[in-house]
């Protein structure tokens, strides 16, 4: 995607989500409102990450609720580290809108917060809920349940999207269409290739050219756009970036640049601003493309809840909106303010800091993730806790964690042979 960080260790991640599926350990049953203590296993020397046996590896909260697995059996934990919901499970995923997918055997169901069956697993695949339905594929084809595990859209399509603003892109014969919750075409397939729509429009291929189409399924911006040369993105905060002859601007929905190709690269606007490089160096602008903020910045990230991070030499503070430094450059990686407070690191420790720059929990882990649902992960020794912002452990390190890759992650040596990875460092 256009400009899109890519990290060079992604191969890597994949061969340890890879290592992570193919442990085989035990399988012992560990009764509700029990706290599972694991013991800790060494990394060998030399070696980047090995999966110990009866290990937990530990997912982010979602709904109140953490997928846990012991062995090869998955279950779900509350924010005070009481299994909930039984380890029974073949696999699981995170809860969305109330429900969570689960497989047993080789079929998928869902099952709701109590643990209970509540659409029995039946299909060859299913993806989460969204906006009321969910995707199932059974055999070759795909269709949509609602939450009563009811059929509403017979499987008879070759792909199929969750839905967004009420439409669902479908893949019939090679080609790309949306329906609506009914089943019924609203725009027939016609599309070489097409993404869910976005304020009000969707990114749709013919040839090699792209263009966007409203809800009508009318142009409202013609194809235009090469996959190689040039390339929309999705709208943002009523803008898309585009990059023509490896220059980027921006259009409005009418197709109409608003800011003419003239960046190196660019990220979609954030809280009314974009993050733009010129000759090596980042800044940002506002919508009219004046730059608010000069190109100054070795590196530099969107705003998140009124600040920016960026980098000066090997150095990362963070900006306010006028680009004065409210957080002095002194931290040797830093992320994004979620939740109030940022992840930061000091050598090879992490700690948080509000939004003054005064550090709330001392850097003392061994890697952290940033806050979810008022928890964040920590690193004490070879196991994964939580702790609460007050930085009070609140569920005892005790799980496993290095085959977990999500969102906010990022390659960093937690000890001497080991890595997080990140989609977003290089």
């Amino acid at each position: 995607m256009v400009g899109m960080r890519w990290s060079r260790w992604g191969s890597l991640a994949v061969l340890l989500m890879t290592f992570a599926t193919l442990v085989a350990c035990s399988s012992n049953t560990v009764p509700v409102g029990t706290i599972v203590s694991i013991p800790q296993d060494s990394i060998p020397v030399g070696t980047i990450v090995s999966i110990p046996q009866d290990s937990i590896p530990a997912d982010s909260f979602a709904e109140g609720l953490a997928i846990v697995v012991v062995g090869d059996k998955y279950g779900f934990i509350d924010k005070s580290g009481k299994i909930v919901i039984n380890l029974q499970f073949d696999w699981a995923s995170r809860f969305a809108e109330g429900l969570a997918k689960v497989v047993v055997g080789d079929k998928w169901g869902f099952i709701d917060k109590s643990g209970k069956i509540v659409i029995n697993p039946q299909f060859d695949w299913a993806s989460r809920f969204a906006e009321g339905l969910a995707q199932v594929q059974v055999g070759d084809k795909y269709g949509f349940i609602d939450k009563s595990g009811k059929i509403v859209i017979n499987p008879q399509f070759d792909s199929a999207e969750s839905f967004a603003e009420g439409l669902a892109q479908v893949q019939v014969g090679g080609q790309y269409g949306f329906i609506d919750k009914s089943g019924i075409f609203v725009i027939n397939p016609q599309f070489d290739d097409a993404e869910s729509f976005t304020e009000g429009l969707a990114q749709v291929q013919v040839g090699d050219k792209y263009g966007f189409i409203d809800k009508s399924g009318k142009f409202v911006i013609n194809p235009q756009f090469k996959f190689t040369g040039s390339l929309a993105e999705s709208f943002s905060e009523g803008l898309a970036q585009v990059r023509v002859g490896g220059q980027y601007g921006f259009i409005d929905k009418s197709g109409i640049f608003v800011i003419n190709p003239q960046f190196d690269s660019a990220e979609s606007f954030a809280e009314g601003l974009a993050q733009v490089q010129v000759g090596g160096q980042h800044g940002f602008i506002d919508k009219s493309g004046k730059f608010v903020i000069n190109p100054q910045f070795d590196d530099a990230y969107s705003f998140a809840e009124g600040l920016a991070r960026v980098e000066v030499g090997d150095k990362w503070g963070f900006i306010d909106k006028s680009g004065k430094f409210v957080i002095n450059p002194q931290f040797d990686y830093a992320r994004d303010i979620r939740e109030g407070l940022a992840r930061v690191v000091v050598g090879r420790q992490h700690g948080f800091i509000d939004k003054s720059g005064k550090f709330v929990i001392n850097p003392q882990f061994k890697f952290a993730y940033s806050f979810t649902q008022g928890l964040a992960r920590v690193l004490v020794g070879d196991m994964f806790g939580f702790i609460d912002k007050s930085g009070k452990i609140v569920i005892n390190p005790q799980f496993d964690d290095v085959s977990n890759f999500g969102e906010d992650v990022d390659w960093w040596p937690v000890t001497d042979n080991r890595f997080i990875e990140s989609p977003d460092r290089p």
